[in-house]
C-alpha cells in the first residue's frame, strides 16, 4: 500500500510498504477519509514526541476488504469507522470499565499505522459499522464521540444555558450534543466572527467575540446576572481556561475537553470561584466508556444517521495523499479558514 509517513525530518513523503499483517482477531480496512485531529497537529508543530518513522491518523473511515476468522460483526464490504485506543483490558482503570485511563494503551496512529495510509487493520471490538454513512462525514465520529464523552458526562438538563469557548471542531460537536441533549440555550465564544457566524449556523442561540466584548459582562448579560449552568472549554487556550471558571453560575459546572499545551496562572478571582461559587468541574478525556469503545461511539453514529445530528458542512478542505505537507502547512500556518480537514489516502494527484 501506499501512505504519507511521516518521517526522521519530521516531514511527510508518499512511500510504498507492505501491507499491514492482521491476526483472526482483527479487521483490514481500506481508508476513504480520515480526520486530521488539533492532538497532531500539536505534535508535529512542537516536534512529534514518538517513535519515527509513523503513518500518522486516528480519525478514519473506510471499507471491510478482510476479516479475520474470528469476526462475525462486520463484513467485507461493510462500511466503518474503528475507535483508535487500544486498552491493554489488564490494568485497574480497564478492569474497572474506564478504558480512556489504561495505564498501558496503544494507539492507532501513534503506536500502530494510522489513516494517512490506503489499509489500516484495526483489533475487531474496535471497529464499528456505519451503514450507509459517507466516508467524509463517517471520518468525524471520532471527534464527535470525544465531544459526545465531554457532554454526556457534564450531565446536561432540559432547559440548561451553556457556554462553549473556542468554536473550532470539537466546539461545533459539542455544540451540536449540547442541542441534542437538551440545553436551550448555547452561547458560543470564539475569538473569529468567522467562526461565530458559523456556530450560529449551526444551532448556536448567541455569539461573542471575546477580543471585542467585554465577556464576562456580556455573559451576565445573557443569563440574568447569573452565569450559565455549564461551561464547556473546547480551545486549549490559557486564556479560555481561566475564563471558564468566570462564566458559570453558583453551583454551575466547568468542563475541560481542550488539552493545555503550557502552563496555567489562575488570578485570585477565577480560583476562588471554585470555592465561593461551588463549582463542580470536571475534565473529559477521549471518548471511552463500557461496554468499549462506549455509548459514546454508538450514540455519536446513531444520532447522525438519523438526522438528530447533521455534519453537514463541518469538512471544509480535503486533501490527496500526496499533500500532507500542504495540509499542514496550512493549518500550522492558518493559511485559510478552516474547520474539518480530511486527507483522502485513496487520492493521489499526478
Amino acid at each position: 500500500m501506499k501512505a504519507a509517513q511521516l518521517n526522521e525530518q519530521q516531514k511527510f513523503e508518499v512511500v510504498e510498504i507492505e501491507d499491514p499483517k492482521m491476526n483472526d482477531d482483527e479487521v483490514r480496512i481500506k481508508v476513504y477519509a480520515n480526520g486530521v485531529c488539533g492532538s497532531d497537529t500539536h505534535k508535529i508543530a512542537d516536534g512529534w514526541p514518538y517513535e519515527l518513522p509513523v503513518i500518522i491518523g486516528h480519525e478514519f473511515s473506510g471499507e471491510v476488504i478482510e476479516i479475520g476468522s474470528n469476526v462475525t460483526h462486520v463484513s467485507v464490504g461493510d462500511r466503518v469507522i474503528a475507535a483508535p485506543m487500544m486498552p491493554c483490558h489488564e490494568c485497574e482503570y480497564c478492569q474497572q470499565g474506564y478504558y480512556g485511563m489504561c495505564e498501558n494503551y496503544k494507539m492507532i496512529g501513534t503506536h500502530r499505522s494510522g489513516g494517512f495510509g490506503q489499509q489500516v487493520v484495526a483489533p475487531k471490538e474496535n471497529v464499528l459499522p456505519v451503514g450507509d454513512m459517507d466516508y467524509k462525514t463517517a471520518a468525524l465520529i471520532e471527534p464527535l464521540a470525544v465531544s459526545m464523552h465531554g457532554v454526556m458526562g457534564i450531565d446536561v438538563q432540559l432547559g440548561d444555558t451553556v457556554v462553549v469557548l473556542g468554536m473550532g471542531a470539537v466546539g461545533l460537536l459539542t455544540l451540536k450534543c449540547l442541542l441534542a441533549a437538551g440545553a436551550k440555550d448555547v452561547i458560543a465564544v470564539d475569538i473569529s466572527d468567522d467562526s461565530i457566524k458559523e456556530a450560529i449556523k449551526h444551532g448556536a442561540t448567541y455569539g461573542i467575540n471575546s477580543l471585542k466584548e467585554d465577556l464576562e459582562s456580556k455573559v451576565m448579560e445573557l443569563t440574568n446576572g447569573l452565569g450559565a449552568d455549564i461551561v464547556m472549554e473546547c480551545a486549549g487556550s490559557a486564556i479560555t481556561q481561566e475564563q471558564a471558571l468566570l462564566l458559570a453560575k453558583k453551583h454551575g459546572k466547568v468542563g475541560y475537553q481542550g488539552i493545555a499545551y503550557r502552563d496555567i496562572t489562575l488570578k485570585r478571582k477565577a480560583f476562588e470561584n471554585i470555592f465561593r461559587r461551588e463549582l463542580t468541574i470536571k475534565g473529559f478525556w477521549n471518548s471511552y466508556s463500557a461496554p468499549f469503545p462506549g455509548k459514546e461511539w454508538q450514540n455519536a453514529i446513531d444520532y447522525v444517521n438519523s438526522g438528530k445530528i447533521d455534519l453537514d458542512g463541518m469538512v471544509t478542505h480535503t486533501f490527496p495523499l500526496n499533500k500532507a505537507e500542504e495540509l499542514f502547512d496550512m493549518i500550522i500556518n492558518r493559511k485559510e479558514n478552516f474547520n474539518k480537514v480530511l486527507i483522502l489516502p485513496q487520492e493521489i494527484e499526478e
